[in-house]
C-alpha cells in the first residue's frame, strides 16, 4: 500500500503516486533497517546508504524521489550531503527529509536554508513520519504536474511558433505577389510622368494603385483601398487589378474597343458603376472600397475623374498652390445601384497630381493628430523641388517624421501624375 494521498488512487490509476524509490542514509544500520522495514511495509523501493559520501553515488544511479537523512553523521553530515544533492542535476525535483534530534528554530531555519523540505525528530514517529512523506507526495505531485502542463504548453508554443513561421513565410511571399501588382513604378508619357507608391502596413493590405494606356494620348489611373486589412483584402485588390489589366486591355472594365480598331476610355464614372454591380452581383464578399478613377488625355491636359469615397486628391499648380479636387461619393460596393459624379480638371505644363490613399491624410502624430488635407498640401509645398519617385518617397518620410514611427497604422499608397514643365525658351 502507498502512503497519504496515494491510498486513495484506484488500483488501475497507482501512477498518480509521485514518491517511489527512497534512500535512507543514517550511518546506524539499526535505525537504517527500522526505516527501510517501515517503508516497504508502505510499498516503497527502499535502497540504504550508510554515509553520505555512498548516498551520491547512488543518486547518480536511481535519482530517488525521496531522501530521509540522518543530520548527525561521521564524515559528511546530513546538511553537506543534502546541499550537495541539491546541486546535482535531476530530471525532476527531489524531497529530502532531515532525520535529527535538534529542535532550536535556528537550527532547523539552517537546515532549510540548505535545502531540506522538512524534518522528523528522532526517534521517528511512523505516524508522523508517513504524514510527512503524504505531503512530500503531494508537493511533488503538483510539481510534476506542473512540469506536465510546461512541457505541454511549451509543445504547444514550439507548434505555434512553427505555423506561425509558416505563415510569415508564406506573407513575405504574398507581399512580393501583391507588389508585383505595381510592376511599373515609373513611366514617361511623353508630356507627363507617372509614378506610383505602395507600401502596406503589414505583410500584405488593401491599398492599389495603377496606371494602364489606352491610346497614343490617352492613360488611365487609379488608386483603390479596400476595407479591412491582411489577406482578405490583399485577394480583393488581386482581383481588381485583374478588371483594371494594363497588359490585357480587353479584360480592363474601363476600357471599350472602338469600331475602327483600338480602344477608348469609358467614362469613370460609368466604370465605378459597372463595378459597383459586378461586386454586388457576382462576388460573395463582406469587403467594399473606396477608389478615385482618373482618364487624362495627354494632349489637352484633361483630366476628367469619378470619386467613390477616395480622399481628394491634391492639384498642385506650377507656381506652387495646392488645391483639393473632386466631388467625393459612395464607395464601390456598398449600396446598390448606386451612381457616381465626375470632375474635370484641366492641367498644364508644371502641374501636378496626387492621387492618394486615406493612410495618407489620416496619418496621426503621437497626440492622434490627423495630418489632414492642409497637412498634404504643406508637404507638397515643402516637396515642390522633388519630382517622380523621389517625390514620393520623400512623402513617406515626411510622413514618417510626423508619425513619429516608419510603422503606419494603415497602407500608404499614391499616383503621382506630374506634366512636364514648358521648355524654356533661348
Amino acid at each position: 500500500m502507498s502512503v497519504g494521498n496515494a491510498q486513495s488512487c484506484p488500483s488501475e490509476h497507482i501512477d498518480c503516486q509521485a514518491i517511489r524509490k527512497v534512500l535512507v542514509v543514517d550511518d546506524s544500520r539499526l535505525q537504517r533497517h527500522i526505516l527501510a522495514a517501515l517503508l516497504q511495509r508502505w510499498g516503497y523501493i527502499v535502497t540504504e546508504a550508510a554515509s553520505g559520501e555512498k548516498a551520491l553515488q547512488l543518486c547518480q544511479d536511481i535519482q530517488p524521489d525521496l531522501v530521509l537523512s540522518d543530520w548527525m553523521m561521521p564524515g559528511m553530515t546530513g546538511l553537506e550531503f543534502c546541499r550537495a544533492f541539491r546541486a546535482m542535476p535531476r530530471d525532476s525535483y527531489g524531497y529530502f527529509i532531515l532525520l535529527t534530534s535538534k529542535s532550536e528554530k535556528d537550527e532547523i531555519a539552517h537546515g532549510l536554508d540548505t535545502g531540506a523540505d522538512d524534518f522528523v525528530t528522532k526517534p521517528v514517529n511512523a505516524t508522523e513520519l508517513r504524514a510527512r512523506i503524504a505531503a512530500g507526495d503531494r508537493i511533488l505531485r503538483m510539481e510534476r504536474e506542473l512540469t506536465e502542463k510546461n512541457r505541454l504548453v511549451k509543445s504547444t508554443l514550439d507548434e505555434l511558433q512553427a505555423l506561425y513561421d509558416s505563415l510569415d513565410s508564406d506573407l513575405i511571399e504574398a507581399k512580393k505577389l501583391q507588389q508585383s501588382l505595381v510592376s511599373d513604378r515609373y513611366r514617361d508619357f511623353g508630356p507627363a510622368e507617372v509614378s506610383l507608391m505602395l507600401r502596406s502596413s503589414g505583410h500584405v493590405g488593401g491599398d492599389l494603385v495603377g496606371m494602364f494606356p489606352v491610346n497614343a494620348t490617352r492613360i488611365g489611373l487609379y488608386g483603390i483601398d479596400v476595407s479591412g486589412h491582411g489577406v482578405s483584402s490583399a485577394l480583393m485588390t488581386a482581383r481588381l487589378a485583374g478588371y483594371l489589366s494594363a497588359t490585357a486591355p480587353e479584360q480592363n472594365l474601363a476600357l471599350r474597343r472602338l469600331p475602327g480598331g483600338g480602344y477608348g476610355c469609358y467614362p469613370p464614372a460609368e466604370t465605378l458603376a459597372m463595378l459597383n454591380q459586378l461586386i454586388l452581383g457576382e462576388m460573395e464578399t463582406e469587403h467594399y472600397f473606396t477608389m478615385l478613377l482618373a482618364d487624362v488625355d495627354l494632349s489637352s491636359g484633361q483630366v476628367t475623374m469619378a470619386q467613390a469615397g477616395h480622399p481628394y486628391p491634391a492639384l498642385q499648380r506650377a507656381n506652387g498652390q495646392v488645391e483639393m479636387v473632386g466631388v467625393g461619393g459612395l464607395p464601390v460596393g456598398l449600396v446598390d445601384g448606386a451612381t457616381y459624379d465626375q470632375t474635370v480638371v484641366t492641367m498644364h505644363p508644371g502641374d501636378r497630381l496626387i492621387i492618394h490613399s486615406d493612410g495618407v491624410v489620416e496619418c496621426a502624430d503621437a497626440q492622434g493628430v490627423l495630418l489632414d488635407d492642409m497637412g498634404l498640401a504643406q508637404i507638397l509645398s515643402e516637396l515642390r523641388q522633388t519630382h517622380g519617385m523621389a517625390c514620393l518617397e520623400s512623402l513617406v518620410w515626411k510622413l514618417a517624421d510626423f508619425a513619429g514611427t516608419e510603422d503606419f497604422s494603415d497602407d500608404v499608397s499614391a499616383v503621382l501624375l506630374e506634366f512636364k514643365p514648358s521648355p524654356i525658351a533661348v
